[in-house]
């Protein structure tokens, strides 16, 4: 990093991923899982009403798939900014 304002960039993209994340992860476990689960009871996944398969399975098959995410776009966010490991 070169220069504050490309120091405060880094961070602001940083922050702003980690929200989006976290948006989404708290929408699929206490979303899906257990507010809108009236919503998705007709529907069926596994012999199981949907916003069941959330809370039990989908909200950790999410949190893995967001863990794998964060690190792919951290390492192009890094590569933007310079800060990448080579």
């Amino acid at each position: 990093m070169e220069n504050h304002s490309d120091s405060s960039g880094y961070w602001k993209a940083n922050i702003r991923l980690i929200q989006g994340c976290l948006v989404v992860w708290v929408l699929c476990s206490y979303g899906f899982g257990i507010l809108f689960r009236p919503l998705l009871a007709g529907i069926k996944i596994g012999g199981t009403d949907l916003g069941f398969w959330f809370a039990q399975q989908g909200s950790i098959g999410i949190f893995i798939i967001l863990i794998f995410f964060y690190a792919w776009r951290m390492n192009k966010l890094d590569k933007q900014y310079g800060v990448d490991e080579e």
